[in-house]
């Protein structure tokens, strides 16, 4: 078996995803996101019990990591999952387990 390497390239994209998914709220806004292909943040914060900024933040830590896509359509911000890196996440830990 190979030896493997401290700061491969694919181990920093894979923790990146990890930490990114560490999160219950974001486990339910991508789910939420799954089923419903697209949305604006507003329809996101209806749906949990937490405020706005709260809700901003996991947004941009899912963002972050690439599992999501914003879109500005002023005044609001349009989301949906990044297929690319969705595909890429589900084969990198399927591969890493």
């Amino acid at each position: 078996m190979k030896k493997p390497e401290l700061n491969n390239k694919d181990h920093v994209k894979l923790a990146r995803f990890a930490k990114a998914l560490s999160h219950p709220t974001r486990l339910f806004i991508l789910k939420f996101l799954s089923c419903c292909e697209s949305c604006y943040t507003g329809n996101i914060v209806n749906e949990l019990p937490i405020a706005q900024s709260s809700v901003s933040q996991h947004l941009k830590e899912l963002k972050e990591a690439g599992l999501i896509d914003g879109t500005i359509e002023t005044p609001k911000v349009y989301y949906c999952i990044n297929k690319k890196n969705w595909e890429l996440a589900k084969k990198m830990f399927a591969k890493f387990f």
